[in-house]
């Protein structure tokens, strides 16, 4: 595309330093703190300059925006650059506000480290979906029996920490991390008897297997108090709804992690978060909207009286599904190549003979060639709902998946527990029962009178209720993703089951699953990590 713009060679050197590119129509910003791009993308949409033209006329020459002082102490000092987008903060604020509209806060984001925190937070954090992308650290690949100060890593909840059940809950952490660290050696050398090393084989990628192996098996016995690190990247608006609804949070740790993100985020994206102050308006009305919400929720709950804690083992249960998928998703298939309505191209699919919905089905997957090539979104037009029971492990796993509607109940120990199929029948069976049993027994104590702070105490391997209400998009990519063999085998089985009772009320549908691994591993892991590692 030809040049339309025109700079000077002193407007060139000073772009240059922001833009990747002075002539191209496509260039990327660089050397820019996150304000000062989310305030030029939002009034980018307003001008009829280029983004370039206008970086020079209205920011860096502008009189209100502050620019040399912020953009100039970025690598000098931190602290005076804060200073100075603090000064030009009214500026910023009056364009980030003036267009009046909510996707303004997603032109600006920011990386966040959240350290030394519970798996159960962790949760509460990733429950925000949309904007978002957290990596937490792995029970695969490392060992959570380190201690520091003589401690093992677990959370430390306030109010069970000044409560009867204090001793209680802190004996029954460290019997579950004891148990832990002292099942690792015997079932690591169990696993090698059964699956000897390959000579052929990588001596480092066959380690790495075994130990995701064993880890895998044994993080049941970790509570959900376990604490974690996670890294978060979010837009502005990602952050802004998760610090409201963390400081609303009914946990203090919640809240904990609520005010400290609002103050770190404050000193890179203030005019993206500075509705989360839990002064402003804005945050006071959402906490009394929600307060208000839950309260009469709860009550109406409570007048149900609706309860089931009976099923104490992992099911998957397709509870919902459009008897009308195929047809719906046959003519969105077909829409894009025709001149008729939706409605009727829908139609007409419904009448067609089975075979010849096959076909287009057929003519929209064939080339597939791996679970990377993503379908047509006309998938999207088929729903399904799923009600899963598995070990809570399984759940951190699959709550990681964004493109779906999803909801937990609380953590109990009231649905039974998974206990990993190369521990039955071991002398390594007993203490992981103990340790199951003793947190039962400490987590329902606490629980009458703490439901929400007794989670912290529940282990990992305790079933918890969870439904998800997807597409046949998002759930193609989850069970084919999910079912492969490097994963762990108790989501790999809530994949596949998934996956099945799909097709068994759409066998048309099995055109799209043809990269679902349906297979059994013993060593999952071998073979992800043989290519990692080679032959060596």
């Amino acid at each position: 595309m030809e040049e339309y713009e025109e700079f000077s060679d002193k407007q060139r050197r000073i772009l240059e330093r922001y833009v990747t590119n002075t002539s191209s129509n496509i260039f990327v910003l660089r050397n820019l703190p996150e304000v000062i791009k989310g305030a030029l993308f939002s009034r980018y949409s307003r001008s009829s300059l280029g983004l370039r033209s206008l970086l020079l006329k209205e920011f860096v020459h502008g009189e209100e925006t502050a620019f040399d002082e912020i953009v100039g102490k970025e690598q000098e000092n931190p602290e005076e650059q804060l200073v100075a987008i603090k000064k030009a903060q009214n500026f910023y604020d009056r364009i980030l506000d003036g267009y009046g509209d909510d996707s303004i806060g997603e032109l600006g984001g920011a990386h966040l480290a959240i350290e030394n925190v519970s798996m159960l937070a962790a949760k509460a954090i990733e429950d925000s979906r949309i904007g978002g992308s957290p990596l937490e650290k792995s029970t695969r690949y490392i060992h959570f029996d380190q201690k520091v100060h003589d401690q093992y890593l677990y959370y430390r909840e306030p109010i069970l920490m000044t409560s009867a059940y204090k001793e209680a809950y802190l004996k029954t952490c460290d019997f579950l991390f004891e148990t832990y660290s002292s099942l690792i050696p015997p079932l690591t050398e169990k696993i090698e008897q059964y699956f000897p090393k390959d000579p052929e084989k990588s001596k480092a990628a066959y380690n790495a297997a075994l130990r995701a192996k064993v880890l895998d098996c044994l993080r049941g016995l970790l509570p959900a108090g376990t604490m974690t690190n996670m890294g978060v990247y979010g837009n502005g608006r990602f952050w802004e709804g998760l610090i409201h609804r963390l400081q609303c949070g009914k946990l203090a740790e919640l809240q904990e992690i609520g005010a400290k993100s609002y103050e770190e985020l404050s000193k890179v994206i203030p005019s993206f978060v500075r509705r989360c102050d839990c002064a402003n308006r804005h945050h006071e009305s959402f906490a009394q909207f929600l307060d208000s919400m839950q309260e009469q929720l709860q009550n109406v709950s409570h007048q149900q009286k609706v309860s089931d804690t009976k099923s104490e083992r992992a099911t998957v249960n397709m509870i919902a599904h459009d008897p009308d998928g195929e047809s719906k998703v046959a003519g969105a298939l077909l829409y894009a190549f025709e001149k008729a309505p939706l409605d009727k191209l829908q139609e007409y699919c419904r009448k067609l003979p089975q075979e010849e919905v096959a076909k287009i089905f057929e003519a929209a997957s064939s080339m597939r060639e791996n679970r990377r090539h993503k379908s047509p979104r006309a998938l999207e037009h088929a729903q399904f709902t799923f009600e899963i029971v598995a070990d809570f492990g399984s759940y951190r796993d699959l709550h990681r998946h964004r493109m779906l509607t999803q909801e937990r109940q609380v953590l109990t120990t009231n649905y039974g527990y998974f206990i990993p199929q190369e521990i039955l029948d071991t002398p390594m069976e007993k203490p992981y029962r103990e340790a199951m049993e003793r947190a039962h027994e400490v987590h329902q104590t606490i629980a009458e009178e703490l439901p929400e702070e007794a989670q912290y105490v529940v282990p990992m391997a305790y079933n918890v209720r969870w439904y998800f209400h997807i597409n046949l998009r998002a759930l193609q990519w989850l069970c084919e993703l999910r079912s492969q063999a490097a994963g762990h085998p108790n989501y790999r089985w809530i994949a596949q089951q998934m996956a099945r009772q799909v097709i068994d009320a759409h066998p048309l549908f099995e055109h799209f699953f043809k990269f679902v691994d349906f297979e059994d591993y013993t060593l999952g892991r071998l073979t992800q990590e043989q290519r990692k590692h080679g032959s060596s």
